[in-house]
């Protein structure tokens, strides 16, 4: 057979998996906690070392309407105007907080639970530079930009939620910044979808957008389709009052929120690990109190996001084996006190898409995943330490993301897959497993299948043109890009929001 008729005959076996997959073997939503870098003895010392944190030095620069709520709730004064917050304080907004709720999309069917062991890959940063997609160099994200990241991870099964995952540059820092980004979001995508609010005020026109799309006056905080992320507090325990603003504007328009701590080890939190999770866990726990002191029961995901600096320089360091750790043990605790979690991984500091970026990202991604972080950010298209956003990175982070799932999936042990008497058939028969029923059955159901990971021998691989990762992922980046023009909602409702909004194109 010639290397032609080979050739296109993989294609075809290729064709017919892709058009018509028997059961999707690793899909979003796998079972996490395996991993444990901590002990149970090890989490409580943490846990303890947070609460006497909270309650010795609390938490300062504290808002009056928020210092208000806080006191009427048990919060008692402390040195420097600070706050402090009893152990039972702490404790009791554990016991209220929501365990679990729905991250809602547009489209019904791509709504995910979020909270307890069930783990997802979606998007995060605030990425000023895009990796371009003709040139292969960083130049300043756009709006267009962020319009084509979204159609693009519309595409993409493994990443569950969209967050605008780039700023743009060339829209003015106001509130057109805030409301061009959500259009993007809701215009090209109808997945569950995340934002950052500048200012407070910004919050109830943007819920009157979403009002629009959503079917009438009051239908979005019906059913929330958009989470915020907020960091209501800066480290080392401290308060921002603009970020407290935007969390009570969401608590009013019903809309949920990634409470994100993002402390620096060695730089606003301990260079010791065990000291950076303490006091790290005592910041996310400020915010969970605050929110449960606004409304109990109010739907806050846990975000405990660990950030790496090389000590040496100060740069951020995303893509480090500390990272890994950090990031997985903030999982475990987080599941430990029964909250919804949110950690950060795959935010590699390689340029380009090579062998950096992938080892960096594998690791990280990985590690998190198999502790059982429940929403994991960053994970799709970051580059260059959160700086950058690659289009070839989100379709190769997507395939990452199916090989995560299959090995949380595990290995079902069942007197079937154990396969005593296929064993037997084929040692006694043919001497092969090559085309048993058992392996038949077992093809689809238990093995996922690359679309990008180059996986044919050298020679073969060198007459299709030796193209490496970066090659093969711009070319399908490329073609999602070209035919993917999604249309989620009408003409009547585009009309509507550029009516009372400037939009820009």
């Amino acid at each position: 057979m010639s290397t032609g008729s080979k050739r296109s005959g993989r294609r075809a076996r290729h064709a017919k998996r892709a058009a018509a997959p028997v059961i999707d073997p690793c899909p979003p939503g796998q079972i996490g906690g395996a991993f444990k870098p901590l002990t149970d003895l090890e989490i409580t010392q943490i846990y303890d070392s947070a609460l006497r944190l909270l309650e010795t030095l609390g938490m300062g620069e504290v808002p009056d309407r928020l210092a208000r709520d806080l006191r009427a709730a048990g919060a008692r004064p402390g040195p420097d105007d600070r706050l402090l917050f009893p152990r039972a304080m702490v404790e009791q907004a554990i016991q209220s907080a929501r365990k679990q709720f729905t991250f809602h999309g547009r489209d019904p069917s791509r709504s995910i639970e979020v909270g307890g062991d069930r783990v997802y890959f979606g998007t995060g940063g605030a990425a000023v530079q895009t990796l371009d997609i003709d040139t292969g160099l960083y130049r300043p994200s756009t709006l267009t930009d962020l319009h084509d990241f979204t159609r693009l991870q519309d595409t993409l099964p493994n990443v569950s939620w969209f967050t605008r995952c780039c700023v743009a540059t060339d829209v003015p820092d106001n509130f057109d910044l805030d409301v061009n980004t959500v259009y993007a979001l809701i215009r090209n995508t109808t997945k569950p979808i995340a934002t950052s609010f500048t200012l407070a005020e910004h919050v109830a026109p943007i819920v009157k957008m979403l009002d629009i799309v959503a079917g009438g006056p009051g239908a979005f905080a019906a059913r929330p389709f958009l989470k915020a992320h907020i960091s209501p507090v800066i480290s080392p325990l401290r308060y921002g009052e603009d970020a407290v603003d935007v969390v009570y504007e969401c608590v009013t328009h019903n809309i949920p929120m990634s409470c994100i701590t993002a402390a620096q080890a060695g730089a606003t939190a301990p260079a010791t690990l065990a000291g950076f999770l303490a006091q790290s866990l005592a910041e996310t726990l400020a915010s969970l109190v605050m929110v449960n002191t606004i409304k109990p029961g109010f739907p806050m995901v846990f975000s405990n996001w660990p950030f790496i600096v090389d000590l040496r320089t100060g740069s951020f360091a995303g893509g480090s084996g500390e990272t890994a750790i950090l990031n997985a043990a903030s999982a475990q605790i987080s599941n430990w006190l029964g909250l919804p979690s949110g950690v950060a991984a795959s935010m590699t500091d390689a340029k380009a898409i090579d062998a950096q970026y992938g080892a960096e990202k594998g690791i990280t991604s990985l590690a998190a995943a198999l502790a059982g972080g429940n929403l994991i950010y960053e994970s799709s298209g970051m580059t260059a330490s959160l700086l950058g956003a690659s289009f070839e990175g989100f379709v190769l982070d997507n395939e990452m993301h199916a090989h995560t799932y299959r090995a949380l999936r595990g290995i079902e042990v069942t007197e079937e897959n154990l396969g005593f008497e296929a064993i037997c058939q084929s040692v006694l028969g043919d001497g092969h497993f090559l085309g048993s029923a058992h392996t038949y059955d077992a093809m689809e159901r238990d093995y996922y299948y690359p679309e990008l990971a180059d996986r044919t021998e050298p020679r073969t691989w060198a007459d299709e043109g030796a193209s490496d990762a970066w090659t093969t992922a711009r070319a399908r980046a490329q073609e999602i890009l070209d035919t993917h023009n999604p249309q989620y909602f009408t003409p009547e409702q585009d009309a509507e929001i550029r009516a009372r909004f400037h939009i820009l194109d």
